[in-house]
């Protein structure tokens, strides 16, 4: 073997070597952040942050395939305490506060998963507060940039017609008797940081700002949400069914109200 093939076999093998290395979902931990400092008296009920390492769990990829749709998924533990309301940040966005979620018993523990825009890298953060009052926070810092200006990947005229439109699925029952379901709904969610794609005037800020979710007359979760959620924000989720339908009800920025109701396995 010449000394160049000799070289470029070992240069392979090191290349090898570190790809585990540097795969996606390798450890990004929360950075310093002067952004959250300046922020954390807003978002976040006085009192100390303890951290949720061990309890809860944000996931989110380290870099991002798309920053206007970023997936993020909050997990608890066995044996974490239960979950009253997660708050959402994503420290670098013009409106940090993503989502709050007031999160029900049948969720419990819990596991959810959201799509957000991410607009320059940032820490993303989940600060909990368990049931006893206590909070925790948990976060991964994400490589993304320009989600809450991106152009819608829907145009107007289709995003309008399908307005409102709702969907619920379900996948599987797990061997405790949770099931994981999603929800659907197509809405624009526009930022008000989008151009028209042909006038390039600013598209008006009109976004999903509550969403409640039911099955029957028990709540499974409450959504309060911003510019952050993404185009036709989807939540999915594992919860205990209690053999009644799941009922969804949203409102938006613009004066709009979408509801449906859907029996399992609809």
């Amino acid at each position: 073997m010449t000394a160049f093939r000799r070289l470029a076999a070992l240069l392979l093998a090191s290349l090898l070597a570190c790809g585990p290395a540097l795969a996606d979902d390798r450890p990004s931990p929360l950075q310093p952040s002067d952004s959250w400092d300046a922020i954390r008296g807003d978002v976040a009920a006085p009192g100390e942050i303890r951290d949720g390492a061990g309890l809860y769990a944000l996931e989110a990829p380290m870099r991002a395939e798309d920053a206007a749709a970023v997936p993020v998924r909050i997990t608890a533990a066995p044996g974490a305490p239960e979950v009253k309301r997660v708050t959402l940040v994503v420290d670098e966005n013009p409106a940090p506060v993503a989502a709050t979620f007031e999160i029900g018993a049948a969720m419990q523990p819990l596991d959810l998963e959201i799509r957000l825009r991410v607009d320059a890298y940032s820490n993303l953060r989940a600060i909990i507060e368990a049931a006893d009052g206590r909070q925790y926070m948990t976060g991964r810092f994400v490589r993304a940039s320009g989600g809450c200006s991106a152009p819608a990947a829907t145009d107007a005229a289709a995003a309008k017609a399908s307005l409102g439109q709702m969907k619920v699925r379900w996948f599987d029952t797990d061997p405790d008797g949770r099931r994981e379901a999603q929800v659907m709904l197509r809405h624009p969610n526009n930022s008000g940081m989008q151009r028209d794609q042909v006038t390039l005037l600013f598209i008006p800020a009109d976004f999903v700002n509550s969403l409640v979710v039911s099955q029957g007359a028990e709540p499974l979760f409450t959504v309060t949400g911003g510019i952050s959620i993404s185009e036709n924000p989807t939540f999915r989720f594992r919860y205990l069914p209690n053999g009644a339908p799941i009922s969804v009800r949203a409102t938006d920025t613009d004066g709009g109200v979408y509801q449906g109701t859907f029996p399992a396995d609809s």
